[in-house]
């Protein structure tokens, strides 16, 4: 049995990760999703929280012919221990698959194998232009399983991501900010 490892911040999942997804899936048995950046949320550039990403990922790849075990990745600001973070938060895994080259790099250094792909459709399946959209509420539904629309739905992540993103500043806003919002 063969198991591999494919983070993304996911934010939202997308049919460009669904097709990798669906490629990885004929190399392995079983995947672990890492859910990059999973500590941020509730902002333009990650609106959506871990738990959220989770239910997206999950309901998405519900009738995937793959076992799959999405995990919560919190970030690190340590590459040189990155991948023994991942290592200690993931199931076991021997094949990475990563179009990021500090990722590559970084497995690459910690004898990981790592596979690439070609990316699908990048100029419109990218999380920047999916959020974008979601902002102008255009247009983002096809460019996602209808799963994650459902789910979108279902936590208010379009009235959340346009809220935000009205905001001065709402990337480095934190809640238990104090200043005067006039």
């Amino acid at each position: 049995m063969r198991r591999g490892f494919y983070i993304g911040r996911f934010q939202p999942y997308h049919d460009g990760h669904h097709r990798m997804v669906e490629r990885i899936a004929g190399e392995v048995d079983e995947l672990v999703l890492g859910i990059g950046s999973a500590d941020d949320s509730h902002t333009r550039h990650d609106p959506f929280t871990a738990g959220e990403r989770i239910m997206m990922l999950t309901k998405a790849l519900d009738d995937a012919d793959l076992v799959i075990y999405p995990v919560p990745i919190e970030d690190l600001d340590r590459n040189a221990v990155w991948v023994s973070h991942v290592r200690s938060m993931s199931p076991t895994f021997e094949i990475a698959y990563s179009n990021n080259p500090l990722v590559v790099q970084l497995f690459t250094e910690a004898g990981v194998e790592v596979r690439q792909s070609p990316m699908f459709e990048r100029e419109k399946l990218e999380g920047t232009e999916i959020r974008e959209r979601m902002i102008a509420d255009d247009g983002w539904e096809a460019l996602v399983p209808d799963a994650v629309v459902d789910v979108v739905r279902e936590i208010g992540g379009i009235e959340r991501i346009q809220r935000v993103s009205d905001t001065d500043g709402a990337d480095s806003y934190r809640a238990d900010a104090t200043a005067d919002p006039e």
